[in-house]
């Protein structure tokens, strides 16, 4: 089987690389580009830890395949932070201890990440709808929903 030639832009560098048509942009991520901050906690979609920004929409890297991102725009955990200035999502994690392990961290940063684009101020409620996708298995989920909403009103009065 030949390999697949994949141009596309992670993190807002372009990147070029060679792929098997199955091979999922996880896989590519973590062993072929060096990427390995999006994690696979199950390669089935189920718990998020690989998620990332596909066009600016949320997608678990283990379900798409590699071919797919051909000319698209993708975002990942180490796309949040600029050089030694973490995201504020980023710092407020760390100020507020919502991170344990650090299987599901990254998945879980994107995730919120994609939510205050979306909504700025976002409820309770709207956080742990949207973040009903990232299983964390050490923390529960106060101080991850916690860091959200504090980030959330942080960067309302910044703005």
């Amino acid at each position: 089987m030949s390999k697949l030639h994949v141009t596309t832009s992670i993190n807002g560098e372009p990147v070029e690389f060679l792929c098997e048509a199955d091979q999922s942009v996880l896989d590519v991520l973590r062993n072929t580009l060096g990427l390995t901050g999006s994690k696979e906690g199950c390669g089935t979609g189920d718990c998020g830890a690989c998620s990332i920004t596909l066009d600016g929409r949320l997608v678990c890297s283990c379900l798409v395949l590699a071919p797919e991102i051909e000319g698209r725009q993708i975002t990942t955990i180490e796309g949040m932070a600029q050089g030694d200035h973490l995201h504020p999502l980023q710092q407020k994690f760390l100020e507020m201890a919502a991170l344990q392990c650090g299987i599901c961290t990254p998945g879980v940063l994107v995730a919120a990440k994609a939510l205050l684009e979306r909504n700025p101020d976002p409820s309770e409620t709207d956080v742990r709808y949207w973040l009903a996708g990232n299983l964390c298995r050490c923390t529960g989920y106060d101080k991850i929903v916690r860091a959200v909403l504090e980030t959330a009103a942080d960067m309302r009065g910044a703005a």
